[in-house]
């Protein structure tokens, strides 16, 4: 398993500050079943209950720009929860009291920095491929994560060697001399269509 990191713009991010109560951000760190960008040959999304086994048992650290410099919150000190729903991956993290933190939720409140990436190593996933268009899509079924983290600028997301490898080995090459199956065009299939209706119109005309 190696390292992957991917990011997601925070979907209900709120800081909430009640009372004498320090301020607590709410947000989704991963969403299900929603298609990545292209990463390279194939496109991904998070089925839904892939982090269930990791989030009971792995001591996530939160962190500001996946710096270990910079940590926000941590499960197994309680400053950190997390917990699957049906969006996503939904955290709740109590940054310390810190200039540096408490400057990050400055930025946050202005919507400086409003995207969220998350490190983690791939348990198994699956591969698919349109026969039509041709377009390859990976499913994480199950991950080990590593750590959350509100990102400045969200690399773009590298895939491992082994994710690489397995795109290479999943698609299959068009044989030599044999030509790449079309892409359908869907304008010249309408205009096709149009064409099919004109001539059944007039066939029931010349009957009549």
């Amino acid at each position: 398993m190696e390292r992957e990191i991917r990011a997601f713009k925070l979907t209900e991010l709120r800081i909430d500050a009640q009372g004498d109560k320090p301020p607590c951000i709410y947000g989704y760190s991963a969403v299900f079943d929603q298609l990545s960008e292209d990463l390279g040959g194939f496109r991904e999304k998070i089925a839904q209950g892939a982090f269930t086994k990791t989030i009971q048992t792995a001591d996530v650290r939160a962190l500001f720009n996946h710096d270990p410099n910079y940590v926000l919150g941590r499960c197994k000190s309680g400053t950190l929860s997390l917990e699957e729903d049906s969006v996503g991956l939904r955290i709740e993290n109590t940054p310390p009291d810190t200039q540096w933190a408490r400057d990050l939720l400055v930025t946050m409140r202005r919507g400086d920095v409003d995207q969220m990436s998350f490190a983690f190593e791939t348990v198994r996933d699956s591969w698919e491929q349109d026969k039509t268009t041709g377009t390859v899509t990976r499913t994480l079924l199950e991950c080990n994560l590593m750590d959350v983290s509100p990102v400045t600028f969200p690399a773009y997301p590298k895939t491992s060697a082994a994710v690489r490898s397995k795109l290479s080995e999943f698609q299959q090459p068009t044989p030599a001399g044999q030509a790449a199956p079309p892409v359908p065009d869907i304008a010249d299939a309408q205009i096709r269509i149009r064409g099919m209706r004109r001539q059944l119109e007039l066939a029931d005309r010349s009957i009549v």
